[in-house]
């Protein structure tokens, strides 16, 4: 069902991004920060109750354009490209502050679910990103094209969310260092962003 050359580098970009600091990692932060381990961990939770949704989304919607359409498909894929290196581009390029999160309100954990639930449910962004990423790795002639979406999509999920828990652990464990210390996640973004436009262009030009 998959080519396992292109899971391998599906594994490598699929960590990448989810290592690139977004919004979902500063919310995942900031609540470790000002509310302890526990909330960020609820945060983590809550943003993966919401991708599910755009998992379920790009499974139904990407299967129909494949089937319906193969020039489409390959619009699709160039377009993944083009946002891969776009995300490296934007990772080299953004400057942030120290994410202290002192400022964050107070909430229960059943607020902290559903607010990280919800912030990634209405973020078109990150449906956008589905639609554009997935296509790069799955098979567009093979007959089982929902279960490689959902197999992929699911990956990136839980992988995403064993990330943000260790980063409610970490920033809650190290609290009084990352906030001193803004200028690590500058660094991080900037590999990162190197690494993205690396993999962005060596699958412009792979055949498939």
């Amino acid at each position: 069902m998959f080519n396992i050359q292109h899971f391998y580098l599906f594994l490598s970009v699929s960590i990448l991004i989810n290592l690139a600091p977004g919004p979902d990692m500063i919310y995942t932060a900031a609540r470790s920060l000002s509310q302890g381990i526990r909330a960020g961990i609820f945060s983590a939770l809550g943003i993966f109750a919401g991708c599910l949704f755009h998992i379920t989304a790009a499974v139904f919607g990407l299967s129909a354009i494949i089937e319906n359409s193969v020039p489409l498909f390959s619009i699709i894929k160039y377009a993944g490209v083009i946002y891969l290196v776009y995300l490296g581009i934007r990772s080299l390029t953004n400057k942030r502050a120290n994410r202290q999160g002192d400022d964050a309100p107070m909430l229960s954990t059943r607020k902290i679910f559903r607010q990280g639930m919800l912030t990634n449910m209405l973020n078109p962004k990150v449906a956008i990103f589905f639609l554009s990423f997935l296509p790069q790795f799955i098979d567009p002639q093979s007959p089982h094209l929902k279960e490689q979406i959902s197999f992929l999509g699911l990956w990136f999920d839980a992988q995403g969310t064993l990330v943000l828990m260790t980063v409610a652990l970490l920033t809650g464990a190290f609290k009084n260092v990352l906030v001193k210390n803004g200028n690590v996640w500058n660094w991080q973004e900037k590999i990162t962003g190197l690494i993205l436009i690396g993999l962005g262009l060596r699958m412009l030009i792979s055949k498939k």
